[in-house]
């Protein structure tokens, strides 16, 4: 999956605040995203993002 730095992803499941869009922040075996609700920074293992990414936005997009 092409995730790149910047991107903003749409995920399956919301965040506890309620948003499900999150800021990729850092891309490698982690990710490092930011939770577009409420700011919060979260280091995730890429194959569990991959598994829950619904849609990526890029900055064209939106």
């Amino acid at each position: 999956m092409d995730v790149r730095v910047g991107d903003v992803i749409q995920t399956k499941k919301s965040h506890p605040c309620g948003a499900n869009r999150f800021d990729v922040l850092r891309v490698g075996m982690d990710f490092k995203i930011r939770c577009q609700g409420c700011g919060h920074e979260i280091m995730l293992p890429r194959a569990k993002i991959e598994r829950n990414i619904k849609k990526i936005m890029r900055d064209g997009e939106q």
